[in-house]
This record gives structure tokens, C-alpha cells and sequence, in this order.
């Protein structure tokens, strides 16, 4: 993978940059949307390329092992031949799923023994298993096993965790150099920062990941629960010590607000269920801000429900048409809202790297962030 920071902002850390994949370029800043099973839920891959713009798609471990599972992958070709899909796509190693899984797992040194959501079926999970589902995966951008922490976090629990994080890591590194791509292109793995809301575990975490200089670097940890200044302190801290030349992926996050402030910190990229699970409950975000599209409010607004114009979409339905679609539990609904609030985050990334470009980000963030906050 190449990486160039094309452009910086004066007046913060944020920059603009250009990834090269073996699937394709991606520019920074960016928001991936998720595909956790092979799928971003309820849109088309033409709607992802065609109306979202999407540049790179997540899929996740966890789900991907136990649902085909590996072999129905391996014989697939990989994940891009399995789902069709022949852009960048990145692959969460699951730690975060199995820390999901509070009472069916059991943590220890070697790994995770879990159960799965599905079944009940017991699992093991290790640096080395997940570095070789990764493999099997074909992801271009793979994920180091890590554990996540909970907020609120013991100092003792979240230093004890780092550390073990770190032993995990560099297990996942010599998996990685002792095995090797399986559909002919090239897979960039990425250590993870932890060290819960706390500088000096932050600071510790930072320092290490970037000894290992890997070529792309992510924030794990945050987002679970922690106040959006303590995000933004965490992340500022270790922004001042990851490598200035490679990308930092900050995993998780978020709302349209943390990105743009995280961007100004300095993260490159982001992903997020946000937009989506949001858009099935009728939430969606606008460039004037944030709609509940169900409220009756709504129920005799024949106004466009796309009044920005950002969907490349060939029919411009109502408010009211929206409101009813929900009400009356038509998955058109959803699937339309989901597919405006990914364009939307696209939008919002795209525009902040331009801001970039042209020198303006600083002030452009200053004025759009009430606009995109209020509440309609």
C-alpha cells in the first residue's frame, strides 16, 4: 500500500491524502460504510458505487467465520468474488464482537473461547486463527486481534488488557510474516491502540504500535460509551505519536460531529453502523441537519425529502411519502434513508478534503457543525 498526504490544514492537523490499494485508490479523509456479513444492510453494490460513492466497504471476521464460514469463502475466491465487490474493502479481526459478547466468552492469554449469537456453538479465537481467517477473508486492509475495553474502564484492568493487547499484537505480526496472500493481492495489516481514557495508557499503547511500523495504524477502544471530549483528548494524544506518514483509521466512529473534529486531529479514515441503523429507525442526516423523518411533522410535507440534492437517484419522493413508508413499515423506507445517510457521510468527508485543499477547512468546520447538529 502507497500513502501521500497530498495537503495540510494551517490551523489544524487535519490533511488530505491518497491511499493505493491493489483494488483501487482511496482519498482521505474517509467514511467506510459496513458490511458486516458480506453486506451493507438493505443497499445494492450499484446504489454503494453509483448513489453513496463508495470507495472502500467493511466486512467483519467474527460474522464472516461463522457465517459462511471459511471454506465457503476460500472457495468463493476470497470476500470480493464472494459478494461482488471489486473495490478496497477492510476486515475488523472481531475482537470487537467477542467484547460484545458479555457471558459467552471467557478471555484469557492464548485467546477468546466464545459462543456464537447464532447457535450457542462454542469458538476459539487467537492472534494466529484470526490473522488466517483474515487471510482466507482476502481483505486488502486486515485488523491486528485485540481486546476492547469497556468504559468505564479500571486503570488496573485497562493497563492489564494493553499489555495484552501488545502480546497479541506482535503474535498477529509473525503470523502475518510467516504466511501469505491467497488471491493475488497485496494485504496491509493494521496494529490497534488501546489503553482506554487514560493519557499515560494512551501515550504507552502509541509509542509501541508505532514500533512495530506497520503501514497503517487505528484507534481501538473508543466510542464505547466515554464522553466526546474524552474521545477527542485520547485521540489527540495519540495522533501526536503515530507516524506522521501513515494512515491512522479511527475505529468506530461516529456521529457527523466526531468526524469532522477527529479529522481535524488528524484521523484519516472512519467507519461506523451509525448511519444505517439510524437510517431503519428514521433518523437521517442532512447537510441543514438532523431529521426524524417519522415525527408527524412530516406527514403533510410534499417538499423534497433529498432538499440538497446529494443522491444521484432517478425519483424525487416527499417527506410525506418518506413518513409514510415508515408508518405504514415498507422497507423502501429504510433502504432509501440508509442510502442518503451513507451519501451523506460521503459528502461530509469529501467536502471536509476539499476544504483541505483549498486552504478553508478550519473555518468551513467552524460554521457547518451547528448547521449539521440542529435537531429539525
Amino acid at each position: 500500500m502507497k500513502f501521500d498526504i497530498i495537503a495540510k490544514d494551517q490551523y489544524s492537523k487535519a490533511r488530505a491524502g491518497l491511499m493505493e490499494t491493489d483494488h483501487g485508490t482511496i482519498h482521505t479523509p474517509i467514511f467506510m460504510p459496513v458490511g458486516t456479513q458480506g453486506s451493507v444492510k438493505g443497499l445494492h453494490h450499484h446504489q454503494l458505487t453509483d448513489n453513496v460513492k463508495a470507495e472502500i466497504i467493511l466486512a467483519n471476521t467474527y460474522h464472516m467465520y461463522l457465517r459462511p464460514g471459511n471454506d465457503i469463502v476460500s472457495k468463493a475466491g476470497g470476500v470480493h468474488k464472494f459478494i461482488g465487490w471489486d473495490k478496497p474493502m477492510l476486515t475488523d479481526s472481531g475482537g470487537y464482537q467477542v467484547y460484545s459478547l458479555r457471558g459467552m466468552r471467557k478471555i484469557k492469554e492464548e485467546g477468546v473461547k466464545f459462543q456464537s449469537h447464532i447457535d450457542g456453538s462454542k469458538h476459539f479465537f487467537s492472534p494466529e486463527n484470526v490473522i488466517d481467517t483474515q487471510r482466507i477473508i482476502g481483505a486488502d486492509i486486515i485488523m491486528a486481534f485485540d481486546e476492547c475495553t469497556p468504559y468505564p474502564c479500571e486503570y488496573a484492568y485497562a493497563k492489564r488488557s494493553m499489555h495484552m493487547t501488545h502480546r497479541w499484537l506482535e503474535r498477529c505480526i509473525k503470523q502475518m510474516n510467516s504466511t501469505d496472500p491467497l488471491y493475488g493481492h497485496t494485504q496491509v495489516f493494521s496494529p490497534i491502540v488501546q489503553g482506554s481514557t487514560y493519557v499515560d495508557l494512551r501515550k504507552q499503547s502509541a509509542e509501541y504500535i508505532a514500533g512495530t511500523n506497520q503501514e497503517i495504524n487505528a484507534i481501538g477502544g473508543l466510542s464505547v460509551g466515554e464522553p466526546h471530549e474524552d474521545m477527542y483528548a485520547m485521540t489527540e494524544v495519540v495522533c501526536s505519536i503515530l507516524p506522521e506518514d501513515k494512515p491512522r483509521y479511527l475505529m468506530g466512529v461516529g456521529l457527523p460531529e466526531n468526524i469532522l473534529e477527529s479529522i481535524a486531529l488528524g484521523i484519516d479514515m472512519f467507519d461506523c453502523v451509525l448511519p444505517t441503523r439510524n437510517a431503519r429507525h428514521g433518523i437521517v442526516y442532512t447537510p441543514s441537519g438532523v431529521v426524524n423523518i417519522k415525527n408527524a411533522k412530516w406527514k403533510e410535507d410534499f417538499t423534497p425529502f433529498d432538499e440538497s440534492g446529494l443522491l444521484n437517484y432517478p425519483v424525487q419522493h416527499t417527506k410525506a411519502y418518506m413518513r409514510h413508508l415508515f408508518q405504514v413499515g415498507e422497507s423502501l423506507g429504510p433502504q432509501i434513508a440508509s442510502m442518503y445517510n451513507l451519501t451523506f457521510f460521503l459528502w461530509l468527508v469529501k467536502s471536509a478534503r476539499q476544504h483541505i485543499l483549498d486552504g478553508d477547512f478550519y473555518n468551513w468546520k467552524k460554521a457547518i457543525l451547528p448547521q449539521i447538529m440542529t435537531r429539525l
